[in-house]
């Protein structure tokens, strides 16, 4: 069994061809997910659902030191609820937390909220808009 240590490794090879490191886009999407879905718990703590989220990352490289995301970020809201407030609010932990974690930069957090539901009307006929 051979071992190299780091310095002896990266002594002959010139700093930028050594390698890079790049977070993958799913790893991206999990993080924000969690981060909206953090974010919502903390807004509604006593909503009995659980907080949903789904991300959609479009990555550019072109800001050091991992690039940066464009995150479109689909959640559900327990209704009535101030819908504004929840978006920004998981605009802004969702930004936080990436840049902590992945150390990507973010351009842009697109939050759509995709259902309403409200546990008054869960045992009644859903209504459908046409």
């Amino acid at each position: 069994m051979a071992t190299v240590s780091a310095r002896a490794g990266a002594a002959g090879v010139p700093a930028g061809e050594r390698g890079a490191t790049l977070v993958a886009d799913r790893v991206v999407a999990k993080i924000a997910a969690r981060a909206a879905r953090e974010a919502l718990r903390a807004a509604c703590p006593g909503d009995p659902t659980d907080a949903h989220a789904t991300v959609t990352v479009q990555r550019r490289d072109v800001r050091p030191p991992f690039g940066e995301a464009r995150l479109y970020v689909a959640v559900e809201l327990g209704y009535p609820v101030d819908i504004g407030a929840h978006a920004r609010l998981v605009r802004r932990h969702v930004t936080e937390r990436v840049r902590a974690l992945a150390g990507m930069a973010v351009s842009e957090v697109a939050v759509r909220v995709e259902r309403l539901h409200s546990p008054l009307l869960a045992d009644r006929e859903r209504v459908r808009v046409r």
